[in-house]
């Protein structure tokens, strides 16, 4: 018995609150929303002074609360060209507040009705900066994991960026740094997005490049080859102990095929200081091939 009028209970207020959440859905009010805002039309050399242009307005607004929670799911979103607010190398962006309210209102339902907006009016100093185009460099330590390596060198989006600013100081400024990278145990294709050192006194077109960091796993590929004698003296024969040597070199799995042993040179160069042996030196063209040693490294020798 007790359990059923606490059910019945529970029923009575679960009902109520869907009347009362169908009557707020339909009733009349006003409630506070942001409004996002992107400009365009800014040239690369025009800077900004004060704070800055707001990328957001808080505008009040009245209708049906069904309507007015669409506001707070979805911000609404206003484009600005700046271009028809910008003259000459200095001056003051102005968006006066019947422009800002119209280009709002817009924006609203038909329902909907705009109070008032925060600010209600957009105003910023603005005035001509120098240009300097300058290198992007990644500052990091990149590690792959065992038995696996780069198949290149990592890859920013970016090789060079604009930064603007006075003369004095874009003249000491030639490269630009990303934040430091700290990545090990790579093993798999990475692709992040790097914040960069904007240097103090200038700003930057871009505030972040991309960064892809390759890697595969290593193994090694082994050929028997002919040690080629270098730097004889004229009228002498040089005679070689081993005449082959065991090359191995580390490939990627991917270009394993592609290397071949035409790839790889095997030479002695003849010093007349070593009296009995030298050492095997490697010389390979193959990009594919990250390292290379012989065995055994030295061999000895006979001039005849």
């Amino acid at each position: 018995m007790v359990k059923r009028d606490i059910l019945t209970f529970l029923l009575f207020i679960v009902l109520a609150a869907c009347i009362w959440y169908g009557h707020a859905m339909q009733s009349v009010r006003n409630t506070r929303v942001p409004v996002l805002i992107q400009y365009t039309g800014k040239p690369g050399t025009i800077g900004l002074g004060g704070s800055g242009l707001p990328d957001t307005v808080m505008i009040e607004v009245r209708d049906a609360g069904s309507r007015l929670n669409t506001y707070h799911r979805e911000p609404l979103r206003l484009t600005i060209d700046l271009r028809q607010y910008i003259h000459g190398e200095k001056g003051t962006i102005h968006v006066p507040s019947d422009a800002l309210r119209r280009s709002i209102s817009d924006l609203l339902q038909g329902t909907s009705s705009l109070i008032a907006t925060t600010p209600d009016e957009i105003s910023c100093p603005y005035f001509t900066e120098q240009e300097r185009t300058v290198q992007v460099v990644l500052n990091g330590t990149l590690t792959p994991a065992a038995e696996y390596q780069f198949v290149s060198q990592p890859k920013l989006g970016r090789k060079t960026i604009k930064i603007y600013g006075q003369d004095k100081v874009l003249n000491t400024i030639d490269t630009v740094y990303t934040q430091a990278v700290e990545l090990t145990d790579l093993m798999d294709t990475t692709n992040m997005r790097v914040a960069l050192a904007i240097p103090q006194g200038v700003r930057a077109e871009v505030d972040s490049v991309d960064l892809q960091i390759l890697t595969e796993r290593f193994t090694e590929k082994k050929f028997i080859l002919p040690i080629h004698a270098v730097g004889v003296p004229e009228g002498r024969h040089m005679r070689l102990f081993p005449q082959t040597v065991e090359v191995y070199v580390r490939v990627g799995i991917s270009h394993f095929a592609q290397v071949q042993p035409e790839d790889i040179r095997v030479r002695c160069v003849y010093a007349p200081e070593r009296i009995d042996k030298l050492d095997v030196d490697l010389q390979y063209t193959n990009p594919h091939i990250t390292s290379a040693w012989a065995y055994p490294g030295v061999v000895e020798y006979i001039l005849e």
